[in-house]
């Protein structure tokens, strides 16, 4: 027999019966049968007749399964994209508090944590770069239009340097333009 069957096909062996192949692997079928169980046969000494052959599927004739690609797309998009990325405070500041003092002297300081204020800014960058990634992807937008809002989040990340000084990791910094 010189072509591949796939899973789900059905077939009738002399000795066994009726079966359906359940696994078509590189040197060999494995079959249910309704008497005998499941038996695997070498592809080199095909002793059945096919009944009913199942059409492949497209993961079958690609042997690419669709769903574990989109899981791993999704865990890659969700890792590296910013949405879900860990950004770690230094480590000086885990603990720490903001103190907002009013020039007012009747009015009260406000403390904020520093984790929350960090969160903020971590946050702020993160949909930052979703802007970016939006308008490098929109297809009405021109190329021109593209580096005009581009130069606009540059400049925002640059004005957000001074936030840098909360951050562990250097790569985690906010880079303005390097003119």
């Amino acid at each position: 027999m010189e072509k591949e069957l796939t899973v789900g096909t059905r077939i009738d062996h002399p000795k066994y019966g009726e079966g359906i192949i359940s696994q078509n692997n590189p040197l060999t079928y494995k079959v249910i049968f309704v008497r005998g169980g499941e038996i695997e046969f070498s592809k080199l000494n095909v002793q059945f007749d096919v009944i009913e052959e199942v059409e492949a599927s497209e993961e079958q004739k690609t042997g690419i399964n669709i769903k574990e690609i989109e899981m791993m797309l999704k865990y890659v998009l969700d890792r590296f994209n910013g949405l879900e990325y860990k950004v770690e405070l230094g480590k000086k500041w885990q603990g720490g508090v903001m103190i907002l003092q009013p020039a007012n002297t009747e009015l009260k300081p406000k403390e904020i944590p520093v984790e929350v204020f960090f969160h903020k800014i971590v946050m702020m960058r993160d949909r930052l770069r979703v802007l970016e990634q939006n308008i490098n992807s929109h297809a009405e937008l021109s190329d021109e239009e593209k580096i005009n809002l581009q130069q606009y989040i540059t400049k925002c990340y640059g004005t957000m340097t001074t936030f840098n000084i909360l951050f562990d990791e250097k790569e985690d910094f906010f880079i303005g333009s390097k003119l």
